[in-house]
């Protein structure tokens, strides 16, 4: 005995939605999977639930920008226009900047320097001497500053003590006279 056929609508209750959501999500996923491994095709699948997450499948032999590169071409239909080609390159060109400053910093550090020739070993030397005379500038821009602070400090603590000593020295002569100032 088969099953009946239903009716294709939205389901109204909701907890029965959820369900066979989770049920069919689960078949076609299967189907998906099923389909690549026995007809050696490459399957993308993307679903989104109402409650916006995403489940996939992607066939591992191929990846979804080559689905969806393969589909556009197909298609004739713009998946991706020259702003998000422009912003691919983009961010292509800023990833090896990044790489190319993580190579910096670590030769700067003294690591990985073997590879590097004599001229770029006296570029190396004539940027790290200009950072240690920026350090050293910067240090004894930092050790003035506290001497002058510490001098600042001094004579107003010589100053305190002044005044302690005079405020004392009246109420030790207020004392002898036997009143208060």
């Amino acid at each position: 005995m088969g099953r009946g056929k239903i009716e294709i609508k939205r389901i109204e209750n909701s907890s029965n939605r959820q369900v066979t959501y989770s049920k069919r999500k689960n078949g076609i996923l299967k189907k998906a999977k099923e389909i690549s491994v026995l007809c050696d095709a490459q399957v993308s699948l993307i679903l989104f639930g109402a409650s916006g997450k995403m489940h996939e499948y992607i066939s591992p032999s191929t990846t979804l920008i080559d689905i969806l590169d393969r589909y556009q071409r197909a298609s004739g239909k713009t998946l991706w226009d020259a702003k998000h080609e422009n912003l691919s390159n983009e961010i292509d060109r800023i990833k090896k900047e990044n790489d190319s400053m993580q190579i910096d910093l670590r030769h700067l550090k003294g690591e990985d320097i073997t590879s590097l020739n004599y001229k770029e070993l006296m570029a190396l030397e004539e940027s790290l001497e200009n950072g240690l005379t920026g350090v050293r500038d910067k240090k004894m821009e930092v050790h003035r500053m506290f001497k002058r602070n510490g001098k600042i400090l001094e004579d107003e603590n010589k100053e305190l003590n002044f005044l302690l000593q005079q405020h004392m020295a009246l109420e030790g002569v207020g004392n002898m006279h036997g009143q208060w100032i």
